[in-house]
């Protein structure tokens, strides 16, 4: 792959969902699907939006590592990447991400409780088009 940060940001930026895991007490991978990022600096630092009492915020809280899966169904290719996540709960990064029509979600506004950012930290990627994968560097 030529340009993988762009290739992968276009990949990225035209889905609507993604998937995220997350590690729960026991050991074992919990999947969620998720919106679209909110905001993505290249492949290294993707953010999103929550509700601080899910379950994947404890989880991230007590173990950071994770898991992002995006998938063009279209053309059958995905890429998974692996980092860490922290839950952000400061006004700055809220403001930052917060979009009109978030009130349907967070009924107190940018300043709810129940509403946090989730900034994934990319480690390592696998992709995966034409029947073959890559490992990308980050």
């Amino acid at each position: 792959m030529r340009d993988a940060e762009k290739t992968i940001g276009n990949m990225i930026d035209k889905q609507s969902i993604c998937y995220i895991s997350s590690i729960d007490k026991e050991g074992f991978p919990n999947t969620k699907a998720m919106l679209k990022p909110r905001k993505r600096n290249g492949i290294k630092e993707i953010y999103f939006s929550t509700n601080t009492s899910s379950l994947k915020v404890q989880s991230f809280k007590d173990n950071p590592k994770a898991c992002i899966y995006f998938c063009d169904k279209r053309f059958f290719r995905g890429i998974m990447i692996k980092g860490t996540v922290e839950v952000l709960e400061d006004k700055e990064s809220k403001e930052m991400i917060w979009q009109v029509g978030d009130t349907m979600y967070y009924k107190e506004g940018v300043t709810d409780p129940d509403y946090c950012v989730l900034k994934f930290n990319s480690i390592s990627a696998r992709y995966y088009s034409n029947f073959k994968s890559e490992n990308i560097e980050i």
